[in-house]
């Protein structure tokens, strides 16, 4: 029998695995929860924005589903848009009743019923629709799940272990039945690697931004669901829209610093370092612009003038109203030296969100039977070719309630035994001898990853950088083959597959679409088709085929 078992196995700790671990363990489901670092260590943690919902009564569903189209470039998937906008206000009440506060507005605390929450406006929307916490949603909501999934006593949480791998039928059976029982995952602490069987497994790993130079994300977001699903069998879509913020801190120190599309929201102004705007040249919405045309000119003026950013603006504001609104950037710009309510502050674009992954249907089903994946590793075909802001955590909670719904229902089902698993084999490999390697091609492959696959491409560049990834793909392998495995070897194995993902879906889109843009075609067709790629030994089985293109 299989020592570590549970009903549901879930990797990953962000919003989208710790409100599907809630709701499944308030149906006493046994789950068993894997973070790669500390629970709650990942970009849910650090969204400052909020989440968009329509909560106004001058605000309706069609708005916000007609701008979460528009933002998408007419590749979003209008059964997906619909679900999660309409499913939006039913989970901000579940996070309300959890304890979550959101700003109010006045920034009092929720006194009852005729407290009114703070509404602001993001680049994209038509109206003012992002409830928030301050400027740090994103901490508030992850630290209020995590107190209550630590809460549950059939949670087994697990921090500091990193899965390496899927275990299905195929894999250990060969039965061609595409079952999913479980993963291997390294005890980080410990090295050793252990064996996880599960009736259903739930990937909710996040995104694959590290794969980039400059980025907002953390550092655990490395596309380990994204890999390991792709080596599993998973069909995997639209890896090419890859989300650059327009705003992240420029400072060498400053790793990761975004600073919200909510500041442009109340009225930041971007400049350049004359002092003068130029958004309104790009855009008749100015700074308000969706994501993907905002970093691209932002990208334009910096290479036309040759300057290391731009610069953001809200000083005129004033310093109570900043130091109120966005209290957790401000003191960050602090630390290094800015004053967000007296001057510009320099900023320049970064790798922030992966719009496409694993393909899924409405309740977070992949192609692999008992494996599901929520959240930012996903791909449902809500984003289309651009995210719309604060769209991201709405998916994860609304996804992730449907998962839980089709989780439960299936665990009754009578075809659930789970055959005894094997243990993971290291009989035939030893310690590296030069971990440098490792570090190196890390570093190889985010260098070329920013330079010839970044907000602006051509196919020259692209096929410099699959050129690159496959010279790194093959050392990968070789050194995967002979030695032990350990965190930094299973990241960049699984940040070079995503790599070549992105590049090739990069390479199959022969038009310019949302934030894919590329000087070989800068025309976007007149019909947008999703780019899906099939792996080898995919095996496909009904839930998703509402995404077949026609």
């Amino acid at each position: 029998m299989n020592k570590n078992f549970s009903d549901v196995l879930i990797v990953g700790g962000g919003a989208a695995g710790l409100s599907l671990a809630l709701r499944l363990a308030e149906q006493d489901i046994s789950i068993t929860l894997l973070s790669k670092s500390e629970l709650t260590e990942g970009s849910s943690l650090y969204a400052q924005g909020g989440i968009a919902a329509v909560l106004d009564s001058g605000d309706d569903f069609e708005s916000h589903i007609e701008d979460t189209h528009t933002a998408g470039a007419g590749l979003c998937k209008d059964s997906a848009v619909r679900k999660v906008i309409e499913g939006a206000p039913q989970s901000i009440e579940w996070l309300i009743e959890k304890g979550v506060k959101f700003t109010l507005i006045g920034g009092a605390e929720y006194d009852g019923e005729d407290s009114e929450y703070h509404l602001t406006r993001e680049g994209g929307h038509s109206h003012r629709r992002v409830i928030h916490a301050k400027d740090a949603t994103g901490r508030e909501v992850a630290t209020t799940l995590e107190q209550h999934v630590r809460a549950q006593p059939n949670v087994t949480i697990l921090e500091n272990h990193i899965a390496i791998d899927l275990i299905s039928s195929q894999r250990i059976e060969g039965d061609g039945k595409s079952r999913c029982y479980g993963a291997y995952a390294l005890d980080i602490d410990s090295n050793t690697v252990k064996t996880y069987a599960a009736r259903a497994v739930v990937l909710s790993s996040g995104g694959a931004s590290k794969a980039y130079l400059y980025t907002t994300n953390p550092d655990t977001s490395t596309g380990d669901g994204i890999a390991m699903a792709w080596r599993a069998g998973c069909r995997i879509a639209n890896m090419e829209f890859v989300q650059f913020h327009p705003t992240c801190l420029y400072h060498p120190y400053a790793k990761g610093s975004l600073i919200s599309e909510a500041v442009r929201g109340e009225g930041g102004l971007l400049r350049l370092p004359n002092g003068n705007r130029f958004m309104d040249a790009h855009h008749e919405r100015a700074e308000l612009a969706p994501r993907d045309i905002v970093a691209r000119a932002i990208d334009y003026e910096m290479k036309k003038g040759g300057f290391d950013s731009v610069f953001l603006d809200i000083s005129h504001r004033g310093r109570d109203f900043v130091l109120d609104h966005f209290p957790n950037i401000s003191e960050n710009c602090r630390k290094y030296g800015y004053d967000l309510t007296s001057e510009p502050v320099p900023v320049v674009p970064a790798a922030h969100y992966t719009c496409g992954g694993i393909l899924t249907d409405l309740r977070g089903r992949t192609d692999l039977k008992r494996l599901y994946a929520v959240g930012e590793s996903s791909c449902t075909g809500l984003h289309g070719a651009n995210r719309l802001a604060s769209n991201s955590l709405l998916e994860c909670l609304v996804i992730a309630e449907a998962a839980a719904d089709d989780i439960s229902q299936r665990l009754g089902n009578a075809d659930d035994e789970i055959p005894t698993l094997p243990e993971w084999d290291e009989s035939q490999v030893s310690d590296p001898d030069e971990r440098i390697v490792v570090s190196h091609n890390w570093d190889e492959l985010r260098r070329f990853m920013w330079d010839y696959v970044g907000i602006v491409r051509t196919d020259k560049r692209l096929e410099r950088a699959l050129h690159r990834v496959n010279l790194l793909q093959e050392e990968i392998v070789e050194f995967y083959g002979h030695f032990r495995v350990s965190n930094d070897l299973i990241e960049l194995r699984n940040l070079a597959t995503v790599a070549e993902l992105t590049i090739e879906c990069s390479l199959t889109r022969k038009e310019s679409r949302g934030l894919h843009y590329t000087l070989d075609y800068p025309e976007m067709h007149e019909f947008a088709r999703d780019t899906i790629l099939t792996p080898n030994n995919f095996a496909s089985h009904a839930p998703i085929r509402e995404w077949d293109n026609t």
